[in-house]
């Protein structure tokens, strides 16, 4: 009996190791408002999105380097909305951002993500 892994019959989708490539994500842009005092909101664009995390890193970021534009060191997650249309991903994002560490559990040191961001290749403003 003789076994044929699914990459033995897919080889043009398969890395070497034997794992599955998937075609990088697109990052179709990013739209910020500053809506009120600190409260920032994101309209991200995506394609080729593998997962949700994909669509919540690219905000992330984005936010993290918003904070830092406008001099400050932090951001906070408030909330995100997300829908996909034809093949294409969007997110609206709500993030506070300051020059302190806020409260919250979804709080980001904005210097550490955006290196984290450039070293993964996901843009940021």
């Amino acid at each position: 009996m003789v076994l044929i892994s699914l990459c033995g019959l897919a080889l043009a989708a398969c890395e070497p190791g034997g794992e599955v490539s998937r075609a990088a994500p697109e990052y179709l842009g990013v739209g910020t408002s500053l809506l009120e005092g600190d409260l920032v909101q994101f309209h991200l664009t995506m394609d080729r999105v593998a997962e949700e995390e994909d669509l919540n890193d690219y905000a992330e970021c984005a936010a993290a380097q918003y904070a830092l534009i406008r001099g400050y060191g932090f951001a906070r997650h408030v909330r995100t909305k997300m829908k996909q249309e034809g093949g294409i991903w969007e997110a609206d994002a709500v993030y506070t951002i300051s020059p302190a560490l806020p409260r919250g559990l979804r709080t980001i040191d904005a210097e550490v993500v955006v290196a984290n961001c450039e070293a993964n290749g996901i843009p940021t403003v």
